[in-house]
């Protein structure tokens, strides 16, 4: 294929990929023209003495550079080159620099994790400075950072909560603009309904429609852009004069402290701006790009000159002026687009705060939460139904509360503009410790973003009291929750690792660990990645035998998005090999979706099969990645076993009549007919297929490997029990008084009302063993 072809391919995946990103990333931002002009000239700004064309300018000059400077050039120029191995967002920032230095709270680091192949970019080598190093030696940096991109996360989780209110709220606002007479309770009302069906259809997943949100998107904005053609040609052709940023300086001269209090509303336009850089996972950087520079900002500017050319004239319908301007004979397709546009905005935010949620639980900040992967063709949609219950009920209090997209507004604002301060200010960080630029170029985005920032922030900040307390109110909570979580979290694994099991004492022990051992494989969950948990000793203690096979499984974030199935599983030995004992790290990145679930067990004991198969030929690094006794195991069926299957038709069916044959004897004829009745009755209902593992044919093997792997065979073959801790969390007696309130109550309270670790691991009921353990912090 040549170079003119293979360019073709390209530019024909980019732009469907940009048509594509229309229905998931712009719907917040291309329905601002509902609210926007509502909203700035709200409060002072509409008194007489500030209605003029020259005010209406101002404001219009004021939208069209905002939609520049942040959506424009901010997003699809600087922030969509920083991802994190093509994700991005808030979160990701904060893995790329945990990632690249030793920023992070939790000690479980391993120099295996470095050798990932997505965890540094090619020809990365590291480099270190005495500023980096004070940063990582200062734990109040790092747990100011980390408190940071919380608040700036539990804002994005809040958005979860304001968008649909106001989105679906500013919709309908049509109804009172086309019948003056209609009752606004009426319209809250049917708000609300359409919000407890927005929230009660999220179990589904969008996957099943999520194909039209694109034609509706992109149909609207085509419409709203004609739209605002129309009003500049019929209103006011001169409009375009509102571009010069002079009209800005025009603006506040004239309405000085006035002005000022607006920028709060005028902000509004660029909220869904940071949905650009957030679903960059599912598109990519030329995409967004594209459909943004091409179609999105066109159509925005041309509409917002529309309304203002259509407000120049007609001002005193400022609080409908978006309804008021459409022509009466496309008023009802142009409504019909506004709600189907806004239902789509509320579910891809709705959507993008499950993610941020499940994010957080990856990196150990949320508490347990039912993570449901909704699609089996996206990766990374999800849904949780604790959060999406939570959202309805707060995003229903907000609607019936304030009843106005004004107050709503305010609140909305202040998230976007809080979160847009904190990428500004990671974004220097990853300048200057990833990209090991020079310091002065890194403060270049955060000298010219931060002061625009912080006007609009403090314009916000004004209006706390009218609807934005709710925002922040909203964040603290969450915010909180998260720390108190990632603190009681951090202080149990600390507590672990100054309480490991001294390897003296199990050897001590012998081989049969001082109990018997029975037929089976134990599966010890614990969280760390090195040592021996007290937990096993707990269970030693407390019970007399323990399974032949002991593996001590850790299931582990790391800091990049996703881990390839190749480098999932890192596997070592525990203790001479007469004990049996071994030690596996199954890896996920902070955006995999957990897919242990179906043939753990299988790969698990071909992963450990495979371990003492290299182990015993002394593989090299081509195929391991040392890190003290633990090896990376790239599962495959070359090596130590392979899998048969085989189902009900041939294998079982054989056994039930063995198992006839054997049961035969000490059993009445009277007992046995019913027996073989009820197997003939029940038996069809089942058609199950099970697997078996036998040793690969045609192959000589050393004595001491064969007996492992038979061992380890018939290990799987008698059964596997999951042991986990029941962990109960406390603080010392002589604890603060802070501590004891947050140990003994919050975290507590958090940890009983979480889902429990058994649910999360998805370990069938049947199997699972809780040794319950007192933990005093």
């Amino acid at each position: 294929m040549n170079e003119e072809a293979s360019f073709e391919i390209k530019k024909r995946h980019v732009l469907l990929l940009a048509y594509q990103s229309l229905g998931i990333v712009y719907g917040d931002l291309s329905i601002s023209p509902l609210y926007v002009y509502q909203s700035a000239f709200s409060g002072s700004l509409h008194h007489r003495l500030h209605q003029d064309e020259e005010i209406v300018f101002g404001v219009l000059s004021l939208i069209f550079w905002s939609l520049t400077v942040f959506p424009l050039l901010k997003h699809a120029v600087i922030m969509l080159s920083t991802d994190d191995n093509g994700e991005g967002g808030t979160l990701a920032l904060y893995s790329l620099l945990r990632r690249h230095t030793k920023f992070s709270l939790l000690p479980n680091h391993q120099a295996a994790d470095e050798e990932l192949q997505a965890y540094y970019r090619p020809g990365y080598v590291t480099r270190y400075s005495s500023f980096r190093r004070f940063l990582e030696k200062n734990k109040k940096f790092r747990t100011c950072l980390l408190l940071i991109v919380l608040f700036a996360s539990c804002m994005l989780i809040g958005e979860g909560v304001f968008t649909p209110a106001l989105s679906v709220l500013s919709s309908f606002q049509g109804l009172k603009a086309h019948n003056k007479s209609l009752n606004h309770g009426v319209v809250v009302s049917i708000v609300c309904i359409v919000l407890v069906g927005l929230f009660a259809l999220q179990h589904r997943g969008t996957h099943k429609v999520s194909f039209m949100f694109a034609p509706i998107v992109s149909t609207w904005l085509f419409s709203i852009g004609a739209l605002g053609v129309y009003n500049i040609i019929k209103w006011n052709p001169g409009v375009y004069r509102a571009l010069s940023p002079h009209y800005i300086y025009k603006f506040f001269k004239l309405t000085r402290n006035v002005g000022w209090r607006s920028i709060g509303g005028l902000l509004l336009c660029i909220t869904g701006a940071e949905a650009m850089f957030v679903n960059l996972g599912h598109f990519s950087p030329a995409s967004i790009r594209v459909a943004f520079s091409f179609f999105v900002y066109p159509c925005l500017v041309l509409q917002y000159m529309g309304q203002a050319a259509f407000l120049s004239k007609n001002f005193s319908v400022v609080s409908s002026s978006f309804y008021s301007s459409v022509p009466d004979p496309f008023f009802w397709p142009i409504f019909v687009l506004a709600i189907l546009a806004a239902i789509i905005a509320s579910q891809a935010v709705i959507s993008a705060t499950f993610s941020i949620v499940k994010q957080c639980q990856a990196i150990g900040c949320f508490p347990r939460v039912k993570v449901v992967h909704t699609s089996r063709w996206i990766q990374g949609q999800v849904y949780i139904p604790e959060i999406n219950w939570l959202l309805m009920i707060l995003s229903l209090a907000v609607t019936l509360g304030f009843q106005d997209t004004t107050l709503i507004g305010n609140a909305y604002g202040l998230a976007s503009m809080c979160v847009a301060l904190v990428n500004t200010w990671l974004l220097s960080l990853v300048i200057i410790f990833v990209w090991y630029k020079n310091i002065l170029f890194a403060l270049l985005p955060v000298l010219f973003f931060t002061p625009i920032e912080l006007i609009y922030l403090s314009s916000s900040f004004v209006k706390v009291s009218r609807g934005g307390w709710a925002q922040l109110v909203f964040a603290m909570i969450f915010m909180l929750v998260m720390y108190i979580w990632h603190y009681g979290s951090r202080r149990k694994y600390l507590f672990e690792v100054q309480n490991k099991v001294p390897m003296k004492w199990i050897l001590a022990l012998g081989p049969n660990l001082g109990i018997v051992r029975v037929p089976g494989i134990s599966l010890i969950y614990t969280e760390l990645v090195s040592g021996v948990p007290s937990i096993f000793t707990h269970f030693l203690t407390n019970l007399p035998a323990i399974h032949q096979i002991v593996v001590f499984v850790c299931i582990k974030t790391v800091p990049i998005p996703h881990v390839s199935d190749i480098e999932r599983y890192l596997v070592g030995r525990i203790g001479p090999k007469s004990y049996r004992m071994y030690r596996c790290i199954i890896r996920y990145g902070y955006k995999d979706i957990d897919k242990y679930v179906d043939d753990f067990e299988d790969n698990l004991v071909m992963s450990i099969a495979e371990f003492i198969r290299m182990e015993a030929e002394g593989i090299g690094s081509s195929d391991t990645m040392v890190d003290g006794c633990m090896a990376l195991v790239k599962t495959s069926a070359k090596f130590g076993t392979r899998l048969v299957t085989s189902d009900n038709n041939s294998e079982c069916r054989g056994s039930s009549s063995s198992h006839r044959e054997s049961s035969k004897g000490g059993k009445s004829p009277t007992l046995h007919s019913l027996h073989n009745k009820y197997e003939v009755e029940e038996a069809p209902r089942f058609s199950q297929r099970h697997t078996r593992f036998q040793l690969p044919g045609g192959e000589t093997l050393e004595d001491e490997l064969k007996e492992e792997l038979i061992e380890l065979l018939e290990a799987k073959e008698a059964g596997v029990a999951y042991i986990v801790g029941h962990s109960y969390i406390k603080a010392r007696k002589h604890a603060s008084k802070l501590k004891r309130f947050v140990i003994n109550g919050v975290y507590s309270f958090l940890r009983k009302n979480s889902r429990s670790p058994a649910v999360i691991l998805h370990i069938p009921h049947i199997s699972l063993i809780e040794v319950g353990v007192v933990y005093y912090l």
